[in-house]
């Protein structure tokens, strides 16, 4: 759009939240940058939507700060807070076009037609709706209507956008088209957005940075690489992949070596976040994409595969090692059946190792 790109940081500062005896969010500090595109993630009832409700001021702290711009808005209404807001619910006004129910926020704060007209249709331009612009939202899709509501965001003057699970009242292909129309709009406004969703797949196609939540508190916040690829807790790498990861119990022997009653493990490539003690319990964790074959018998480790899903590209054998449980993703072409003998080896470098209180090692 023509306007001038305003972005804003976004501060939180031991904010905490509770509905009577009920906390929501406890003592939450999070710093988002100018025009980083940050999503909250993690299951129902964890308080990401709390806190960005927070953050546009539907929702009143009971102790810390928000800082938005550089501006303490802890107390200050929503509209003074340059932010613009893409909900769940499309919330269209049903008996305005959708040229109207772009413009009318602006209308009402007596910005000038010419003005309002002009950034109606560059956002319509933007969203590709501009033929939908003399429609009811009654004659429009539901990919059609969520455009329409992110346009009705997009003409504000915002300096941060927020976005509460936008996509998830919509089927798989239209999420995947309008995923990739949010990350083009980020791309070219380059515009501060926090998105909230408990759908991994979004969070890690959209991300600058993913803040994982659960019981009131953010368990991990990195890049999307970092989440998926070294998890903080047990809990993080059983949310995020798809299959989630797999988990061996054992314990460390000497020279670091991961032990169960069916294998052994040189963890000498490993790298431990503190020097593990012998005898110490842990949950080795592997992600079916980093299990291969190996290419000779003498050092692979034998896994019985009791089902195999084909998935297209790709397919899931379904296996255990001695009674644990294993996933394993591989080429489509590979030639596997339930009952086989897969002769497998892990790379250590990918591997994952928490401790008895699911914490990464």
């Amino acid at each position: 759009m023509n306007q001038a790109p305003n972005r804003s940081s976004v501060s939180l500062r031991g904010v905490e939240i509770a509905y009577g005896p009920v906390r929501v969010l406890d003592r939450l500090d999070l710093e988002v940058a100018q025009s980083e595109f940050l999503v909250l993630l993690g299951p129902s009832g964890c308080g990401k939507s709390t806190l960005l409700n927070a953050i546009a001021g539907l929702t009143e702290v009971d102790s810390g700060e928000i800082w938005i711009g550089g501006r303490n808005v802890t107390w200050e209404e929503p509209k003074d807070r340059g932010i613009a807001m893409v909900f769940q619910s499309y919330a269209l006004y049903p008996r305005m076009s959708v040229r109207k129910n772009m413009s009318f926020g602006l209308e009402v704060s007596g910005m000038k037609r010419p003005d309002v007209q002009r950034r109606v249709t560059e956002a319509a331009a933007i969203l590709q709706i501009t033929e939908l612009l003399d429609r009811k939202p009654s004659e429009l899709s539901g990919g059609q209507r969520q455009r329409v509501a992110i346009g009705r965001a997009l003409v504000r003057d915002a300096g941060v956008f927020l976005f509460d699970e936008p996509l998830s009242n919509l089927d798989a292909q239209l999420r995947a088209e309008l995923r990739t129309e949010i990350k083009r709009l980020h791309a070219r406004l380059g515009a501060t957005m926090i998105f909230v969703t408990h759908d991994q797949i979004e969070a890690l196609t959209l991300a600058d940075r993913i803040a994982v939540m659960r019981d009131r508190r953010i368990q991990q916040l990195g890049t999307p690489h970092d989440v998926y690829m070294r998890p903080a807790n047990k809990f993080v790498a059983t949310f995020v992949g798809s299959p989630a990861m797999s988990f061996l119990s054992g314990h460390i022997t000497e020279g670091r070596v991961f032990e169960t009653s069916t294998l052994r493990l040189d963890l000498s490539g490993y790298a431990f976040t503190a020097p593990p003690s012998v005898g110490m319990p842990v949950d080795l964790g592997i992600r079916p994409e980093h299990v291969v074959l190996a290419p000779g018998e003498a050092a692979a480790i034998p896994a019985r595969v009791e089902l195999v899903e084909p998935m297209g590209s790709d397919l899931l054998a379904w296996t255990r090692i001695g009674e644990a449980a294993l996933t394993v993703r591989l080429s489509a072409e590979t030639p596997v059946a339930p009952g086989d003998i897969l002769p497998l080896m892990f790379s250590t470098r990918r591997l994952n190792l928490f401790d008895a209180q699911g914490e990464r090692l």
